[in-house]
């Protein structure tokens, strides 16, 4: 409940403040969310997300921790988990309050199905250098979806987690740089916490979604199915696959491990269904 009081004091902050303008050089890092609010709103998410704790990783084999270096010079810290024989990457992109150590045993799963995934704290979170800024953290993830694709793989996956589908569909949703996605609980909008439009999800699911799936959870309290109804709306009508979980909360505080394991176990089934496409 403490975490869950502060996200919504940050959405309440995203809300209200007012939006100051500043004349100063271009910033990498400058803020298009309000020079006030959003700082503020990324500073409550990275206290939420806490401190990095290497002990899930040392429990974990086949992890490897990488780096990637930003086009602002600012280096990105995060893991690699490599399959035996990858039949191709899945990039994660978390949740504003959390951290990619935290999700390692999870993903685990998708390891051991055969792809590499890949996984980093965003800028300003955990080990990563840098300011954390939504724009900056969308360049990010262009760039490194670019970087990926480099790398000789057959097929190029995405999995966005709240806002981290909020970041890949910025980054990537309307390019041809990514051959599935899962998007898991991501609002239609962000515009409503004081963005440009032009940042808004449901603004950059492509013509043809049908690679997609959008998954949200009737029980959560985070992202409801009210605030995912657009971006459904339009996904479903380019070809996405919709899965609304009766079960389901938001990503990684369902009710159970039980639940947890199905929610994974589907996402899993989608990724590896588009694999042998």
């Amino acid at each position: 409940m403490p975490h869950l009081t502060i996200l919504i004091m940050g959405v309440m902050f995203l809300v209200s403040s007012p939006t100051l303008v500043v004349a100063e050089e271009f910033d990498f890092e400058q803020a298009v969310c309000g020079a006030v609010r959003e700082p503020l709103a990324f500073w409550l998410w990275q206290s939420m997300a806490g401190r990095p704790d290497t002990s899930n990783i040392e429990l974990e084999q086949n992890v490897q921790s990488i780096q990637f270096t930003a086009r602002d010079g600012v280096v990105l810290s995060g893991y690699k988990l490599a399959a035996r024989v990858p039949r191709g990457y899945i990039l994660v992109a978390q949740g504003n309050a959390m951290l990619a150590d935290q999700l390692i045993s999870d993903l685990e799963l998708f390891r051991k199905n055969g792809f590499d995934i890949y996984i980093y704290d965003y800028r300003g979170y955990g080990q990563s250098e840098g300011k954390s800024r939504l724009a900056a953290i969308i360049a990010d993830y262009a760039d490194i979806v670019s970087h990926l694709n480099t790398r000789g793989y057959i097929r190029r996956f995405i999995y966005g987690i709240s806002i981290g589908g909020v970041m890949l569909l910025n980054a990537v949703g309307r390019s041809h740089n990514f051959d599935a996605a899962v998007i898991d609980s991501s609002p239609s909008y962000i515009s409503n916490y004081g963005c440009p439009e032009s940042y808004n999800p449901m603004r950059h699911l492509p013509q043809d979604s049908s690679h997609i799936m959008i998954i949200s959870g009737v029980r959560d309290l985070i992202v409801s199915p009210l605030q995912m109804a657009e971006l459904i709306r339009i996904g479903s009508n380019r070809g996405a696959f919709v899965f609304r979980g009766i079960e389901f909360s938001h990503p990684f505080q369902d009710r159970s491990s039980e639940i947890h394991g199905r929610r994974l176990n589907k996402i899993l089934n989608f990724f590896i269904k588009e694999s042998t496409y």
